[in-house]
């Protein structure tokens, strides 16, 4: 088998692709054919050991895989060699075997195509878990997407779309603007960069005059940094501030605002939440499957890598420029291009 490893703390550059001989499962795991691995931002900070999980080096990152069963160990009941599946891995997914426990794979139907499973369960798991479960977004109800053109943030936009929910879309670019347009966003907004004091305060006025002075009922903060602030002071009453992630930084929030909006901020952590409800994420994946078959979600694949160059599509994620999913493919290993949306 083939994977690319992390063998020290580091930036993308530091990865390494390395042979080493085929796994084999034990009584209770299954062996996966790795067909594709879907990127994820905590690829990025995995690598460099600012990660809540800290697996042991050498490890490979890729925490969302899809491809078949090749092998099942003699105690596994539920799957059989040649299931077609999706799993979430924690790591380990950038390679082109892996063994797992059953209870962490879902079989995907014949007609979902590997790349599309591979960049399914993280980024509309997030979303929905947030939308429905943590928000508890109603219809008609004004969501604000921060950072809305990458992976969790173009899966909550067609999410809230399919909740009956008018969505803005907060981007960094006019490129990326007109995707979120493409996917459904009602309206789109272009913030710089660099967020001072006076780019806040435009920010939030530009917030509150796209909604008619109302304010957005829900934000969906896949961003943080200096973002935070005036996405809060755009707030109706009883908002609900969703936060997801910190690609520009941790957020330090008046705790004022809060009080004068009526609103709450509610912490998303769907990794956990998937292991404390197993039920409630079964529920939450048999809703997302239908909204699959029926064409109300589709994986926006924005550039697709081998496996050798995963090191550049962790990088695409790192420098903040990835348009929908990014997605590893094993099939493609021995292309020298990536292909973008």
């Amino acid at each position: 088998m083939q994977a690319l490893l992390s063998v020290k703390p580091g930036g993308p550059e530091t990865l390494q692709v390395t042979t080493l001989p085929d796994p084999t499962p034990k009584a209770d795991e299954i062996l996966v054919h790795i067909r594709a691995a879907g990127v994820n931002f905590p690829d990025t900070l995995m690598i460099r050991d600012l990660y809540q999980i800290k697996p042991p080096r050498p490890f490979a990152p890729g925490g969302e895989i899809a491809g078949d069963v090749a092998q099942v160990g003699k105690d596994v009941t539920d799957f059989a060699p040649g299931d077609r599946i999706l799993a979430l891995t924690g790591h380990g997914g950038f390679a082109t075997h892996l063994t797992l426990k059953p209870a962490t794979a879902v079989k995907i139907p014949d007609t979902m195509p590997y790349e599309d499973a591979a960049c399914f369960i993280f980024t509309y798991g997030t979303s929905y878990h947030a939308l429905r479960d943590r928000a508890q977004l109603q219809p008609g109800e004004a969501v604000l997407v921060l950072g809305a053109s990458g992976g969790v943030g173009s899966a909550a936009i067609e999410l809230a779309k399919a909740m009956g929910a008018r969505v803005i879309a907060a981007v960094s670019s006019s490129e990326k603007a007109a995707f979120c347009t493409e996917i459904g966003a009602d309206e789109t907004l272009i913030y710089p960069r660099n967020m001072d004091q006076k780019a806040q305060k435009a920010l939030s006025a530009e917030i509150k005059s796209l909604t008619g002075g109302n304010g957005v009922d829900v934000v969906y903060d896949a961003v943080g940094g200096n973002y935070a602030e005036p996405a809060v002071r755009s707030m109706a009453w009883k908002g609900r501030y969703l936060v997801v992630g910190f690609p520009a930084g941790i957020p330090s929030i008046p705790l004022n605002l809060t009080l004068l909006k009526g609103c709450q901020i509610v912490g998303v952590f769907w990794g956990a939440s998937v292991f404390r409800d197993p039920n409630g994420h079964s529920r939450n994946m048999a809703d997302l499957f239908r909204m699959y078959e029926t064409k109300a979600i589709a994986p926006r694949i924005g550039a697709r890598f081998p496996l050798e160059r995963g090191a550049e599509a962790i990088s695409l994620l790192d420098q903040r420029n990835a348009i929908g999913k990014v997605v590893v493919s094993m099939r493609d290993m021995n292309t020298d291009s990536h292909s973008s949306l």
